[in-house]
């Protein structure tokens, strides 16, 4: 057996978010933040402008406008980010994407996430950090649920229904894996272990589903996946769950990375193949094999749980860069679909759409 991978401490699931900003000037609490040094097992990162990004000088290079409609970006955008990102931010599209949402802010309409919530994904999980991206769509639109991180919620809301199939995803790959107390949806150990969520658009106007969609933010997101496929030079997984999701990462190169692509876990598609999909392990056979057993992820969430082990021969079998055939499930053993219950799934629309156009979208 190959000893457990990566064991770092997990926080509590209702402890706060510790990459949230308490207090004082958002400004003065994320000021200049140093990138993190790579790590052994953390991969490659082609040479990084941030390195020789002059953060202040680019500031001061904005007009009065852009600093005004970017102040959000300037002050919370992690710096890692920021420095590849700053020329695609002063495109007219974005601009114009920063102009929609002051209207929505300036007429009084309620937006989730919290405005400093909106790029936590950023600061918790750092450019140079990233080993593993989940492609999630819009953010949840009830109070208290989206706090920019895909699929992830804060205590005391529990987790939603896709979250939860995902909790039997892992167990069916890792049977030892618990899912967190209390039906817990809090996912930021994994972000800080270098898996970054990100959803398709950043921001939703509360309890309309998809109301800024096709404002810019696609556009944004996908410049964040094409960045990290460029400059992840040792390769990343990516993990591509539905249509929408796939066609994120169609271009990607699959001999640099790691595909793994199948229906959405959302209740209304996940029994159409997702909980034998096998994503969490075939994710850090494939890690294992480029950086070896420090590379895998601890799916764990339950601070007092070690890291899953992988077997000698599961490394071997992970040397090809795509990942086998999604087995069928047999007939026996499909199960009625179950009701979406606790909230809204923030893809449950688009889901309905997969499993009524086919089967298997992939």
């Amino acid at each position: 057996m190959v000893s457990p991978g990566v064991k770092r401490k997990s926080e509590h699931l209702s402890a706060p978010d510790s990459k949230k900003p308490k207090g004082g000037s958002i400004t003065a609490f994320f000021g200049a933040p140093k990138p993190k040094p790579a790590t052994a097992g953390s991969g490659s990162v082609a040479p990084s402008r941030s390195s020789t990004f002059n953060k202040e000088k680019w500031v001061a290079s904005l007009t009065p406008e852009q600093k005004e409609l970017l102040q959000l970006e300037i002050d919370t955008l992690d710096e890692s980010w920021l420095a590849h990102l700053k020329d695609e931010i002063v495109t007219t599209e974005f601009l114009n994407l920063k102009r929609f949402l002051k209207k929505e802010k300036d007429s009084g309409a309620k937006v989730f996430p919290p405005e400093e919530d909106i790029y936590s994904w950023s600061r918790h999980t750092p450019l140079h950090s990233v080993k593993v991206v989940i492609v999630g769509q819009d953010p949840y639109h009830n109070v208290g649920q989206a706090h920019g991180l895909c699929f992830s919620v804060r205590a005391p809301v529990r987790a939603p229904p896709s979250l939860l199939n995902i909790y039997k995803g892992i167990k069916v790959d890792y049977p030892e894996f618990e899912s967190p107390p209390d039906k817990g949806g809090l996912l930021t150990p994994w972000a800080e272990r270098g898996v970054l969520m990100l959803n398709t658009c950043l921001t939703v106007r509360a309890h309309q589903a998809n109301s800024h969609a096709k404002h810019g933010w696609e556009s944004f997101t996908q410049k964040v996946i094409d960045l990290v496929a460029r400059v992840r030079t040792n390769g990343v997984v990516f993990l591509a769950w539905g249509r929408p999701a796939g066609l994120r990462v169609a271009k990607i190169n699959k001999e640099k990375h790691c595909i793994l692509q199948s229906v959405h876990p959302s209740p209304l598609s996940a029994h159409q193949g997702f909980f034998q999909n096998g994503h969490f392990k075939k994710c850090n056979n494939w890690l294992a094999s480029r950086y070896g057993p420090e590379g895998i992820i601890d799916w764990n969430l339950v601070p007092s749980k070690k890291a899953p082990c992988i077997s000698d021969k599961e490394n071997l079998d992970a040397s090809s860069n795509q990942a086998p055939a999604d087995p069928e499930t047999p007939k026996a053993e499909v199960k009625p679909k179950p009701p979406v219950d606790e909230f809204d799934d923030e893809d449950a629309v688009q889901a309905l759409v997969e499993a009524e156009a086919c089967s298997s979208p992939f």
